[in-house]
């Protein structure tokens, strides 16, 4: 009897710590079928739309506990693309983006809860030297499988002031101070 009993506690042991230490579900960001794009007013008569062309990311869900989930990513700033190589020069330069000194825009989230429809995303945003705590919905998560990779999609669109993240004040009058950014993210995972 006490080796019947010393077999189920083991099981019981056994099942309760792999149900425990199942993996959040890892994808990495598709560039391919992903974006981040912005606009921001120009002598606040009109928008000037632009995207960045290299962007990385990863994200974890955790399904069973959404809490658990966790997103990352990383813009290479030099990228920046408003289709005129004129203007995306000079906003690689010091009195914008100043990319040489700081060639990545990068966002970690510190926290996410369950919505309709998605999550709040609540992280770290690190742009031009300075970092920001934001919140944002993300909507979306559907997962579906396409060609024997499993695939999930999110998208987002928020509002940031150049001004939080050290921006030349000089400058902020010719292109407004709010930017605003729109990420429409598919990740994938094998």
């Amino acid at each position: 009897m006490r080796n019947y009993v010393l077999g189920i506690a083991l099981a019981w042991f056994i099942g309760a710590n792999v149900a425990s230490s199942r993996a959040a579900d890892e994808y990495t960001y598709d560039a391919v079928h992903s974006s981040v794009s912005f606009k921001a007013r120009h002598l606040d008569i009109s928008w000037i739309h632009g995207r960045f062309n290299v962007v990385e990311g990863k994200f974890s869900l955790d399904r069973e506990d959404p809490t658990q989930s966790k997103f990352e990513l990383t813009i290479q700033a030099d990228s920046i693309d408003t289709a005129n190589a004129a203007r995306d020069e000079h906003l690689r330069q010091p009195d914008y983006f100043d990319t040489k000194q700081f060639p990545t825009i990068e966002f970690k989230s510190t926290s996410v809860k369950p919505i309709e429809g998605g999550y709040e995303v609540t992280g770290n945003f690190a742009m031009h030297g300075k970092t920001k705590k934001i919140t944002f919905p993300l909507m979306g998560g559907k997962e579906i499988e396409f060609k024997g990779t499993k695939r999930v999609g999110f998208s987002t669109e928020l509002s940031l002031l150049r001004s939080d993240f050290g921006f030349d004040k000089n400058n902020i009058g010719l292109i407004g101070d709010e930017a605003r950014i729109l990420i429409d993210c598919e990740g994938m995972r094998k």
